[in-house]
This record gives structure tokens, C-alpha cells and sequence, in this order.
């Protein structure tokens, strides 16, 4: 079973620390920026989504439990205007992996949103992330554009 929390303010550091890397990479990757750019930019979408931390009513910060052991984190923001929800990280820590918590925790999302009246849960997946891509593919996400990005060099 899986139980999809609030996060706490004493777990918001951490979850911060693992934010920054995680996304700083994807961003390096996908992007082509230096690292160090990476990490700022990383660091700016934290500010603009969270800037006075947890307190906000756009952005929900959820952490996935299974039998009381923390296994990953949901990060997504409710648009009631268009009656959707956007997740912006979803992650099981990789010595939970290949447990079925990523479906489980998406299924949670849905029952839970769906319970508010949300009719739709949109995402992105980086190219890179086949892992992802299966995942979301294998609980009903379908393919519904692609972010495309060119790097003009001077």
C-alpha cells in the first residue's frame, strides 16, 4: 500500500538537496548548460515555485510512503481552471525501485485529485528517461506533443 503524504518542513530541506541535483543534471543533459548553470537554474525554479517554502497554495510537495518507510517524492501544482494537475517530479529512490510504487503512487494521485473533481494529470518527460517514459506509458499516459530546443551557438 501506498500513502501519499504532505511533506513535512523538516523534510523540505532534503527534499530541496535532492531537487537541485537531480533536476541540475537534467537540465545540463538536455539543455546542454555548464553544470554550475544547471545548478542556478535548478535553484531558481525552487524560488519561483516555492518562495516562501512550503506555505503555497499553487505547488503540492507529497511524500510517497510504503508501510511507514519513506520511497520517494510527488511534486505537482492543480490548475482548477482546466481541471488538471501538472506533476513536475515525480521520484521512488533507487533502492525502492522495481517494487511497483511508481504505478501505485500515480494510481494514488489519481484517486486523489479525481476525488477534487480533476480530470486530468499532464506531465513531461525528459528524452533520456526510458524508465519514465515505460512507466507512465504502462498506467495510461499517451504521447501528447514534444519539447523540442535548439542551441544557438554564436
Amino acid at each position: 500500500m501506498i500513502l501519499l503524504r504532505p511533506m513535512t518542513s523538516d523534510e523540505y530541506p532534503a527534499y530541496c538537496d535532492y531537487f537541485i541535483d537531480d533536476y541540475s543534471h537534467e537540465i545540463s543533459q538536455n539543455y546542454g548548460h555548464s553544470m554550475d548553470r544547471a545548478v542556478e537554474l535548478a535553484q531558481q525554479e525552487l524560488i519561483r515555485c516555492f518562495p516562501n517554502g512550503l506555505e503555497t497554495n499553487e505547488h503540492e510537495l507529497l511524500c510517497i510512503e510504503s508501510e511507514s518507510n519513506l520511497v520517494g517524492y510527488l511534486w505537482h501544482s492543480i490548475k482548477i481552471s482546466d481541471k488538471s494537475t501538472f506533476i513536475y517530479d515525480f521520484f521512488i529512490f533507487s533502492n525502492s525501485r522495481n517494487n511497483g510504487y511508481g504505478k501505485l503512487a500515480i494510481k494514488a494521485l489519481e484517486s486523489q485529485v479525481q476525488s477534487i473533481g480533476i480530470e486530468q494529470i499532464k506531465l513531461r518527460v525528459a528524452y533520456h528517461n526510458q524508465r519514465a517514459l515505460k512507466l507512465y506509458q504502462e498506467v495510461g499516459f499517451a504521447i501528447s506533443g514534444y519539447n523540442m530546443s535548439k542551441k544557438l551557438v554564436s
